[in-house]
């Protein structure tokens, strides 16, 4: 049986026990969680959680823009679901075997993007030219216009994007590399929540791109991470892009589990 609220509190009281149980693969919705209770305004959000024989066996959340997150809920509990929310589903990502589902109800999206979640290992620091620092204000402009040309590249670009990187900002959430003293690539890194923090967006500008910049901040993140923030850090990549994969698994991110982004 599913059961829905928008009370963000009713919903932490029953979810968060359940997503605590593997924060890893939780990481996005503990995160949304946070940010939720933390004060992040979300106009209509929808919480539920699935209960069978008494007992919580899955979670759902979603916060326009954003898509249908379906990261802590079992196949079984998808067909259910969609009925009780009269098929209204956009968007929707979360584990493999669980889109799958979707998909098979209600058929092929528009669009699909393959993830894969990666935990950091052992952390192996790359060498590229310039240094690793915390963004300032000053860098606003420059961030703002980054997040822009990110979200147009994979097409994802949801939100106030200036908003967003006002907060993240004021969070000491992101993260420059500086090379010839100017900024060449971006990291962010998510509060920790369940103890694990989460890299992304990463974003090198193409006149930057192949110097190794993006690895080098990434690293810079994840150890800043590691140092001072949480015990674990994990990210998320575009299985289409064989680069990305094969540079954060060169400094020591390994494979947890695969995800898809469908677009209705």
């Amino acid at each position: 049986m599913w059961t829905f609220t928008a009370d963000v509190e009713e919903y932490a009281a029953v979810a968060e026990p359940v997503l605590l149980g593997d924060p890893v693969r939780n990481t996005v919705p503990l995160t949304v969680l946070a940010n939720l209770r933390a004060g992040l305004p979300v106009k209509d959000p929808l919480f539920g959680w699935w209960t069978v024989d008494g007992e919580v066996r899955g979670t759902v959340f979603h916060t326009p823009p954003h898509p249908v997150g379906l990261f802590s809920l079992p196949p079984e509990a998808v067909a259910p679901l969609i009925e009780a929310i009269g098929g209204d589903v956009t968007a929707a990502v979360g584990p493999l075997e669980v889109t799958s589902e979707v998909t098979r109800l209600l058929g092929t999206p528009r669009r699909v993007m393959p993830e894969r979640l990666y935990r950091l290992g052992t952390l192996a620091v790359p060498a590229a030219p310039g240094r690793g620092r915390l963004a300032v204000p000053a860098d606003f402009p420059l961030l703002v216009s980054w997040y822009h040309a990110f979200g147009a590249e994979v097409a994802m670009g949801e939100g106030d994007v200036a908003e967003r990187v006002a907060r993240r900002l004021s969070a000491r959430e992101l993260f420059v590399w500086e090379a010839d003293g100017a900024p060449v690539s971006l990291a962010a890194l998510s509060p920790a929540a369940g103890g694990v923090c989460r890299i992304g967006p990463v974003y090198t500008p193409p006149s930057c791109r192949r110097r190794g910049y993006g690895a080098a901040v990434t690293a810079y993140a994840s150890q800043t991470g590691l140092a001072e923030r949480c015990d674990e850090v994990v990210l998320f990549t575009d299985l289409d892009n064989p680069t990305s994969n094969a540079i954060y698994q060169a400094i020591g991110y390994e494979p947890v589990s695969d995800y898809a982004h469908l677009t209705y």
